[in-house]
């Protein structure tokens, strides 16, 4: 594969890449922001949001969900900008909530880590199923860190990176959004998965903060392809016009205090892939 390229630099930390709509989003937990780039580089700030971690996908009407993770709110951005709140998740768990994907549905499975990455101890974490009205419950639990999350593009699979278990998990949705049959979609060794996305060959690729790399990889855990970087891949996504070039966020990680004081390492790469992105996000 070739050598990613800089998209955009002075990124504090970035999180959560999607393709959408002709742009590359992403958010900028450092500033708050959620970012969408488009083609010759020009950025815009589609949303500030005060309470990390912040993770987005979109219903199928185009409006956007934000996770406000230390607050336990899932926000809708409406179409004219405004954010409003979508579900309150605090009485399904304590924050912090995590990553989020929103199938073809609009079913959002939204992550909880369980534990405050990573000045507590640690505890399970579980996902959470936000149905198009708000309505929320949880459908899965004992997670160990649960982290990026996609769907499969007949929306019958969930597939969810568990960082402190060095899988990717797999679980079964049946009409109604609930998960059945839990099993290890890939066991990655010394991988710690952060967010994923899928392709069309069946493969996924995950960002690895400590290993400085991102990896594809097929489902029983073969390798198919790894890039190096300098710097920890925090996520990653497949898009542009194509769907074949793959998108990273990358940065030095100096821990979740440390993101002043120093100059921003945050990047957005991309890359040309193999395969085009499918499924969500």
């Amino acid at each position: 594969m070739p050598e990613p390229r800089t998209i955009r630099a002075g990124i504090v930390l970035g999180e959560s890449p999607r393709w959408h709509d002709g742009r590359i989003w992403y958010a900028d937990w450092g500033t708050q922001e959620v970012v969408a780039v488009d083609a010759e580089g020009e950025a815009e700030t589609v949303a500030r949001v005060g309470a990390l971690p912040i993770c987005f996908g979109w219903l199928p009407d185009g409006r956007m969900l934000v996770v406000s993770g230390a607050d336990g709110v899932l926000l809708r951005r409406e179409l004219d900008g405004s954010l409003v709140p979508h579900a309150d998740l605090t009485a399904l768990a304590d924050p912090p909530w995590n990553d989020i994907v929103v199938d073809g549905r609009g079913n959002a499975y939204v992550g909880n880590t369980g534990f405050a990455f990573p000045a507590e101890e640690f505890a399970p974490g579980r996902v959470a199923l936000v149905h198009p009205d708000g309505s929320a419950r949880i459908v899965a639990e004992d997670l160990a860190l649960p982290n990026g999350m996609a769907v499969t593009p007949d929306n019958g699979t969930l597939v969810v990176a568990e960082s402190y278990g060095r899988r990717l998990t797999a679980f079964s949705i049946d009409a109604r959004g609930d998960l059945s049959r839990r099993r290890v979609w890939a066991d990655l060794g010394d991988g710690v998965p952060d967010g994923i996305c899928l392709d069309g060959e069946g493969a996924a690729w995950y960002g690895d903060v400590p290993n400085r790399r991102c990896v594809r990889v097929r489902e029983g855990g073969e390798v198919l392809g790894t890039l190096e970087l300098d710097r920890g891949c925090f996520a990653c996504t497949l898009g542009g016009e194509d769907g074949c070039t793959l998108f990273m966020v990358a940065a030095h990680w100096r821990g979740t205090t440390s993101t002043t004081g120093e100059p921003p390492s945050g990047r957005l790469l991309a890359t040309a892939a193999p395969a085009p992105g499918a499924g969500w996000p």
